[in-house]
């Protein structure tokens, strides 16, 4: 990735490209972002439609939202490789398919101090490489009608889904309708109930890339843990 400032990565969890749980959820959303390339969807009538937001982003939970640079690309591995080298591989606890905040997502079925930790880690110790916020980038945030809390997560760390407000998910839709709800919920259940059924380790975290504003994210570095 080019090191020019402004330019917009994320931190990311992302399955082990072995994990059947990568293959089901790149073929959920229609798109690889290790390679970019587009990936044949299950026959589900306007999924095409349903994921085009998620797919963009590419099948992942958030551990540090986008953001964009103040430093450069290599500065940011680097700290994102010295994060990992201190953080121990741990089991996942059993996924499924859930709602969100009227999205379906793939969600813990039980909380994980690990994977807390994790996130609370990636917020805090790779923030120095974090731009403040522009005008748009806070007015598109507090369209949201945030808490006061998250408003106040929102002005220190850019992004208000942290630490207490943090939750993991692997977004599989935009915000549904109930009606829709009724649809998609039990097609994805049945298409990642195989993949989701078996147990899985956390060894490993991503640094998710885009290029442009529109452009799609892909896969930039995967950083295995060292603990």
């Amino acid at each position: 990735m080019s090191g020019a400032r402004g330019a917009r990565v994320a931190v990311y969890y992302a399955p082990d490209p072995s994990d059947p749980l990568w293959t089901a959820g790149c073929a959920w959303l229609g798109r690889d972002p290790e390679t970019g390339a587009a990936v044949p969807q299950p026959d589900v009538p306007g999924i095409d439609e349903a994921t085009a937001e998620p797919r963009r982003y590419g099948f992942h939970c958030t551990l540090k939202a986008p953001i964009r640079l103040g430093t450069s690309y290599q500065a940011l591995l680097a700290d994102a490789e010295a994060l990992a080298a201190t953080i121990k591989p741990f089991d996942m606890p059993s996924l499924a398919v859930r709602e969100l905040s009227g999205f379906l997502a793939v969600r813990e079925t039980a909380p994980s101090p690990e994977l807390q930790a994790l996130a609370d880690a990636s917020v805090a110790w790779l923030d120095r490489h974090r731009l403040p916020l522009d005008a748009a980038e806070r007015e598109r945030r507090r369209a949201h009608q945030l808490s006061p809390a998250s408003a106040a997560l929102l002005e220190r760390w850019g992004y208000p889904g942290v630490f207490s407000q943090w939750r993991f998910h692997m977004t599989l839709t935009r915000r549904l309708s109930a009606e829709e709800h009724t649809r998609f919920r039990p097609e994805a259940e049945r298409f990642l109930a195989e993949a989701l059924a078996g147990p899985r380790r956390v060894d490993s975290l991503c640094l998710f890339t885009q290029a442009a504003a529109d452009a799609p994210f892909l896969i930039g570095d995967r950083i295995p843990f060292g603990a």
